[in-house]
């Protein structure tokens, strides 16, 4: 799934789409933007496509990441320093980061049952485009697409 406010610069997978900037939280690896244009074009579609929920998904997903990264990749894997998941996880509580973001543009943050009713994925892009310096102009792009303003 590619978001629309994304689809300019991440449809054509030259840059990391936010499912897969999600699921390589989720594994606790961090890729750089030159290890993700080395892969193919048809493993970068494999990375976006496949599922990373369970455990065992999970592991099979950061094996992948590895493998590509070592065979595509003179860089070595850049490992998270932390999961900090609750933070797009939780549906009942909505990050400090959205709430700032959202005054910075001058519109109202999502309501309590706004943020409740997003996707998890929908809640990690938010997070993640509130945290980003360079990306925040996607977040009321986002804040759009996902029915909130």
């Amino acid at each position: 799934m590619i978001f629309d406010f994304e689809s300019d610069f991440a449809g054509s997978l030259r840059c990391i789409p936010m499912i897969v900037r999600q699921k390589l939280d989720i594994v606790g690896i961090k890729l750089s933007l030159r290890q993700w244009s080395r892969f193919t074009r048809e493993e970068r579609g494999g990375l976006t496509d496949l599922v990373c929920e369970s455990s065992d998904e999970q592991a099979a997903y950061r094996a992948l990441v590895l493998r590509l990264i070592d065979l595509r990749s003179d860089e070595p894997p850049v490992w998270l320093a932390a999961k900090n998941l609750e933070d797009w996880q939780d549906a009942r509580w909505m990050p400090e980061p959205v709430k700032v973001q959202a005054a910075a543009d001058g519109v109202p943050p999502p309501t309590q049952q706004q943020w409740a009713e997003l996707t998890a994925l929908q809640r990690f892009a938010l997070v993640k485009l509130a945290r980003s310096r360079h990306e925040n102009e996607n977040f009321l792009p986002a804040m759009k697409e996902f029915g909130i303003l």
